[in-house]
């Protein structure tokens, strides 16, 4: 009896709980069908004082324009999925939770993207963080962030939202696929190339047969000879042409394939140039006085192909001309000398441009 209830009571007391969760489950059903959303609550978690790419009033106004109803419907109606895919959608909220609280609130909490340069060039107006994502710049947004301007254009379209380096391997993907698609082009051409070759082949193998039997004379023997040597002449140069026909094909699409294999390595190369542009911006935002003493990188692509930089400082009425983006420190720590010890004394009206690019000098106009 005692062994009984050593295990009776413990039992009956997890068949209490069981019961319980389960009515209060029924409970929460039952409210969530009866309780409506009466409040939305929006917070922007890592809002600062250097300014907020998104608001408050402009995550109401997405869900407003988006049609999703919410204020005045029942808990287990609303769909908290499609409220984070609409407060996503600007490109700007990097992550966005909603849920809902038992007395009828809708929750909204979400984190920007955090930008570390501004793109304004070429019908660009994006922000870049600095894992290379991309995003159209918010209506009315500012951030205090480096400014690009200049000619230069990433290889992405200007309203383009999400990281550079997935744009380019669906690029280098969609490349791949069209050069496979052109090598497949390829096989009735080979196919034609085959079949003219073996034709070429029987024409020379065809031979004219005195016909002995017949008593042929000589002169009419002589006649079916060249008769033969006409048509075999005749055939060589139209099959020759035809060669050349298909060489050609095969040559335009080895052309086209080698031109898409070109343009593969062009996207690598400005994937590279971006990445070193936001390296730059990086090392430019460590250091307190270059933060604040440049204000705009003008960027440009040179006929060679390579990313160049010019830099418009706070200071003076120069343009420093950086060129590429290589050996970027020794240059900074050259250019922080020349203002130390060389502009105090030369004086910092005088010149137009300062050109860092050549070793171990700078040159002055």
């Amino acid at each position: 009896m005692r062994k009984i209830g050593r295990y009776l009571f413990p039992a009956l007391l997890w068949s209490a709980v069981a019961l319980y969760v389960l009515y209060a489950a029924s409970l929460a059903r039952s409210a969530r069908r009866t309780t409506v959303v009466g409040t939305v609550q929006v917070e922007v978690t890592d809002s600062t004082a250097h300014g907020s790419l998104v608001t408050e009033r402009e995550v109401r106004s997405r869900l407003a324009r988006s049609g999703l109803k919410v204020q005045g419907q029942p808990l287990d109606s609303v769909d908290l999925t499609a409220i984070e895919r609409v407060v996503r959608a600007g490109g700007f909220v990097d992550r966005a939770a909603a849920y809902l609280t038992t007395d009828g609130v809708l929750r909204i909490e979400l984190s920007q993207h955090e930008p570390v340069l501004r793109l304004l060039t070429e019908g660009m107006n994006s922000y870049v963080t600095r894992t290379g994502y991309l995003f159209p710049a918010p209506p009315r947004s500012a951030r205090y962030v480096p400014v690009v301007t200049g000619s230069y254009r990433p290889p992405v379209p200007a309203k383009h939202t999400g990281l550079m380096r997935e744009r380019i391997d669906r690029e280098k993907g969609r490349i791949d696929s069209l050069v496979e698609a052109l090598e497949r082009s390829k096989y009735p051409h080979y196919a034609a190339e085959r079949q003219n070759a073996r034709k070429q082949r029987e024409v020379r193998r065809r031979r004219v047969k005195r016909r002995w039997w017949a008593f042929e004379p000589e002169e009419e023997f002589e006649r079916r000879v060249e008769e033969l040597r006409e048509e075999k002449a005749l055939l060589l140069r139209r099959y020759r042409y035809e060669a050349r026909c298909i060489d050609e094909a095969i040559e335009r699409i080895g052309e086209e394939q080698a031109r898409q294999r070109r343009r593969q390595k062009n996207l690598e190369k400005s994937y590279e140039d971006f990445m070193k542009l936001l390296t730059f911006v990086e090392i430019v935002g460590k250091d307190d006085f270059w933060r604040s003493e440049l204000v705009e990188l003008v960027a440009a692509v040179a006929p060679s192909g390579v990313l160049e930089l010019s830099l418009v400082p706070r200071s003076g009425r120069f343009t420093i001309r950086f060129g590429r983006l290589e050996h970027v420190e020794e240059k900074l720590d050259r250019l922080l000398r020349f203002y130390e010890r060389g502009l105090p004394v030369i004086g910092w009206e005088r010149w137009r441009e300062i050109d860092v690019r050549f070793a171990d000098r700078i040159v002055c106009r």
